[in-house]
């Protein structure tokens, strides 16, 4: 929290102390107005009383004057006599330095338990990511009206396609990779950032031709990391486990012990591991099915995330592996929003999800694009017991990734 913040905090509550603590030093008399007041009324009451009584006969004359004259003495003797309240001007001091010390503390105990300290953090993390949003489709226009006028600028190209990929607007990102590609044969970079742009439009398939680019610029560069990672994620989209295994591992023995993603390379090769222990089974005669998918963000976090942030909505397996079966990809922008998962968009060509007795149907909101879950990642999920007769699900995105 910034210094504003806490200044507007101290002038608050020292404004509250300040209405609170000067009745505590009025030396004003109240018991004594209070007594004169109560004395009098008592007095007009008794000489009520009085006149009554002689207007009755009850007292003669002489018998009203004598005790009128007793009840003007006795309310002088009460209005000026000494009342000893001076002494008693300083009673409830010994309250004030608890006030002036509790209220501030008890006000910073309630604010951390019932407040929300990091709003201003999260505000201001909000609009700087906004800012950053901003001023990268600010350079994406002077970088698009610079390559009009300087098509041959190289380095133009390339940080045109990263500054896509980095908006999440892949299939722009392909389409400027593959016009470098052109311009830039045979650079294993340029191939590897082609085939991941292409990948990431085609909701994460490999096959085809980002796969092809995959493979010649492995041949290039036998031990790039991207390469061996793109590798095994095409041979395992194909079934072809054993040559996955193969790719990762080779990829496992390149990065250091303590690097991030080593144990997300592990991770992968554990999951191909199990699927290549799988029995192959046969091909299923169960007509093909469509789950209908539609997705919703709960509104008490859309403050959490932007327009561009990559949303995966896919089916895994209740029993087995947790590689996603089917994947869709879209963005925050779109939602709510309705897909369809099937056969067409299956991870593997060989898998279908009529095969499958239970899935579980995921939502999952990403910040980075990142295709393993990450802390911060939101997150919604519904399972399906049976995926006949064409079922259809809802799910809302309402937990964060711990």
């Amino acid at each position: 929290m910034n210094l504003e913040f806490w200044l507007v905090i101290a002038v608050l509550i020292a404004l509250a102390l300040l209405v609170l603590l000067p009745p505590l030093f009025n030396r004003t008399p109240l018991r004594a107005a209070d007594g004169e007041q109560r004395n009098t009324a008592i007095a007009r009451q008794q000489l009520a009383e009085l006149k009554l009584q002689l207007q009755n006969g009850v007292l003669s004359q002489e018998q009203y004057e004598a005790q009128y004259r007793e009840l003007q003495l006795t309310l002088l003797d009460d209005l000026e006599g000494p009342i000893a309240l001076t002494a008693n001007a300083k009673t409830g001091r010994w309250v004030v330095p608890i006030i002036a010390l509790g209220l501030p503390l008890i006000s910073l105990f309630l604010y951390g338990m019932l407040g929300e300290p990091q709003a201003l953090a999260k505000a201001e993390l909000v609009a700087t990511n906004q800012k950053a949003a901003d001023n990268v489709a600010n350079m994406v226009a002077k970088l698009i009206e610079r390559l009009k006028q300087q098509p041959d600028d190289l380095e133009g190209w390339l940080m045109l396609g990263r500054s896509y990929v980095y908006m999440q607007q892949y299939q722009n990102a392909a389409d400027v990779f593959a016009e470098l590609n052109k311009r830039k044969p045979n650079d294993p970079a340029v191939m590897l950032h082609y085939a991941d742009a292409l990948a990431m439009a085609r909701n994460g398939q490999m096959a085809g031709e980002p796969a092809e680019l995959v493979f010649q610029a492995l041949k290039l560069l036998p031990e790039d990391h991207t390469a061996l990672w793109l590798a095994g994620m095409a041979k395992a989209e194909a079934g072809d486990f054993a040559e996955a295994i193969s790719y990762w591992k080779k990829l496992s023995g390149l990065l250091p012990a303590d690097n991030e993603s080593q144990q997300q390379v592990q991770k992968m090769i554990q999951m191909a591991e199990a699927e290549q222990q799988k029995p192959q089974a046969a091909a299923s005669s169960a007509a093909a099915v469509d789950i209908t998918v539609k997705v919703e963000l709960d509104a008490a976090l859309k403050t959490k995330v932007q327009p561009q942030h990559t949303v995966f909505i896919y089916a895994q397996a209740v029993n087995g592996p947790k590689m996603p079966l089917a994947i869709v990809r879209k963005q925050v922008a779109d939602l709510p929003a309705s897909v369809i998962l099937n056969d067409s968009v299956a991870m593997q060509p060989q898998t279908h999800l009529a095969d499958f007795k239970q899935l579980r149907i995921v939502a999952r909101i990403s910040k980075t694009g990142n295709a393993m879950p990450q802390p911060g990642d939101l997150i919604g999920a519904a399972q399906l017991d049976s995926v006949s007769a064409n079922p259809s699900v809802s799910i809302t995105i309402n937990q964060e990734v711990q």
